[in-house]
């Protein structure tokens, strides 16, 4: 039986990006592009007798912009939508306000070279539309779901390119009172973790995070969250403590790993290949809790595309952490912690609702 065509709008000023978008998605059998229109108005009006499976918009569009145009289809006629975004300062705050208006994925685009850029990046683009309708719009938090950055059509480095395997939890001090929490996720990732980081009291265990996210995103994205979390929360800079009370962010464009500095446990950020197509890369974060924090830890991965984090995971169960991975019912995309569990990676499988109490709990047990 042929595969059902996913039917996608695009919704873009610019007649070029109409164009080669288009003509993008078109190498793909398996996708329709149903219509094109100008700006939101024109494809709310096309909208009414052919409603696509996905639509790719823009932000900055005339008669309405992007945002209103998310939040008003989100409100009425929820349909998985890719923006399609420029990475200048300018446009960061609107891509956040975009994502977590419901959008689930993000292309980011210069201002200069477009058409070029386009062309090199059809394969990212289809896989966004790919990606986007799959996506339980069901599961999203609050109705948001922003996953920002796409995996680049590139080689797929394993964490041995930035920290070579181990015997997992070899360099860890036995088992202590200072316990650590990784989470590692993706797609659907931002709303998931704002569900989870605004129910942490502020003496909830210091907190290590990888989110992929492009720079200068994730700065941003941890503003927000330490402008509503008991915890703080903040983009982790090289050498920051892993304290109590405290959430790091590993940065958009660098890998984040924990180390242990005498008695305290702090994070190094560095430069370096994609892992997994991703940079941060969970693997590369879960790798390093396992060897310098082993049973000291609890491991959690949540929503996200693809495997990235399901072998770190396996690692950090290997090592002695305890370790969660978020059921299909509550993930925007069940595809990071399906393959942990496939791995044999994850004690236990449960909601998104139920981790920060698994968290909580995790502390006051003292593991």
């Amino acid at each position: 039986m042929a595969e059902k065509k996913i039917k996608v709008m695009i919704v873009d000023d610019s007649a070029l990006v109409r164009q080669v978008v288009s003509q993008a998605l078109a190498q793909d059998p398996g996708i329709e592009v149903i219509a094109t229109a100008s700006d939101p108005l024109f494809a709310l009006d096309k909208m009414k007798s052919h409603w696509p499976d996905v639509l790719v918009i823009d932000i900055e569009m005339p008669r309405m912009d992007g945002l209103s145009f998310l939040r008003k289809i989100m409100a009425e006629h929820p349909t998985p939508t890719v923006v399609c975004s420029s990475l200048a300062e300018q446009g960061a705050q609107a891509t956040m306000e975009a994502l977590a208006a419901g959008a689930v994925t993000i292309i980011t685009k210069p201002k200069v070279g477009l058409k070029s850029f386009l062309e090199d990046a059809s394969n990212d683009i289809i896989q966004a539309v790919r990606t986007a309708a799959r996506a339980n719009l069901k599961a999203l938090p609050r109705g948001g779901s922003p996953a920002p950055g796409l995996p680049p059509n590139r080689p797929k480095f394993s964490a041995d390119v930035i920290l070579p395997a181990g015997n997992g939890g070899s360099a860890a001090m036995a088992r202590t009172t200072d316990q650590i929490v990784a989470i590692g996720t993706s797609t659907g990732g931002t709303q998931a973790l704002e569900a989870v980081l605004t129910r942490l009291p502020a003496t909830a265990l210091g907190i290590v995070i990888v989110q992929h996210m492009p720079e200068k995103f994730t700065a941003m994205f941890a503003q927000r969250l330490n402008s509503i979390c008991q915890v703080e929360v903040r983009e982790a800079q090289n050498g920051d403590r892993v304290i109590p009370g405290r959430a790091l962010i590993a940065p958009g464009g660098r890998h984040m790993m924990l180390k242990r500095s005498g008695a305290q446990y702090v994070v190094e950020v560095v430069d370096g290949p994609l892992v997994n197509r991703h940079k941060p890369s969970v693997d590369v974060l879960f790798r390093s809790v396992a060897r310098f924090a082993g049973a000291n830890a609890l491991g959690i991965i949540m929503t996200g595309m693809g495997d990235d984090g399901a072998r770190g995971l396996k690692e950090m169960h290997d090592a002695g952490a305890k370790t969660i991975a978020q059921d299909e019912a509550s993930c925007v995309v069940f595809g990071m912690p399906k393959e942990a569990i496939k791995l044999g990676g994850a004690d236990q499988v449960i909601s998104l609702e139920q981790i920060p109490g698994a968290i909580v709990a995790y502390g006051r047990n003292g593991g």
